[in-house]
């Protein structure tokens, strides 16, 4: 078996809405090295990451669709464009409200 392929410094990584092709995409890590980690997450309508937390700082960039993320004690819906900071160890969940894609970028070392 293979490892997955993941992008290397200097290279071009694209980020783009996947439009049509969101229905058939996967969740895939783009980048990863000892102090960050970008992945593209893939969610269909409906779909819930139950609560729990990151060892790292995290931003979470909705590229398309429509999320609902619990954190802080509260919900927001993040939609394309739209970012969000929360901080390492809080509790954290997502519900998927729309087909959609974002990014999560966990910060600072392992």
């Amino acid at each position: 078996m293979m490892a997955i392929p993941h992008a290397q410094p200097g290279e071009v990584i694209n980020v783009q809405p996947l439009g049509k092709e969101l229905a058939t995409s996967q969740t895939r890590t783009l980048f990863k090295s000892d102090n960050i980690e970008i992945i593209r997450l893939v969610m269909a309508a409906g779909k819930v990451l139950t609560e729990h937390k990151a060892p790292r700082d995290i931003t979470v960039q909705c590229l398309e669709g429509v999320i609902a993320f619990t954190a802080m004690g509260k919900v927001q819906q993040l939609s394309a464009g739209q970012m969000l900071l929360v901080a390492a160890g809080e509790p954290h969940s997502v519900e998927c409200l729309e087909p959609a894609s974002f990014l999560l970028t966990l910060y600072g070392p392992k």
